[in-house]
């Protein structure tokens, strides 16, 4: 299972990145931490369907567009 959570966390970044965000604009934006944002980028957290939209809000994506 951890490897789809990297390969989903690496999306997030790679959207993240293309919108210039920082870990921490992301975080605020989302209203998640930074420490939280890091850890779902390194596939380390099992991310809620809930924190994924928030996540797909701040991004300006749908949440299909993140998997």
């Amino acid at each position: 299972m951890k490897d789809i959570r990297r390969s989903f966390g690496a999306r997030i970044k790679f959207f993240r990145k293309k919108k210039g965000l920082s870990q921490e604009d992301l975080g605020f934006k989302s209203s998640l931490h930074r420490t939280y944002i890091s850890e779902v980028e390194r596939g380390l957290r099992n991310i809620s369907i809930v924190n994924i939209a928030k996540i797909a809000k701040a991004l300006s994506l749908k949440i299909k567009e993140l998997f």
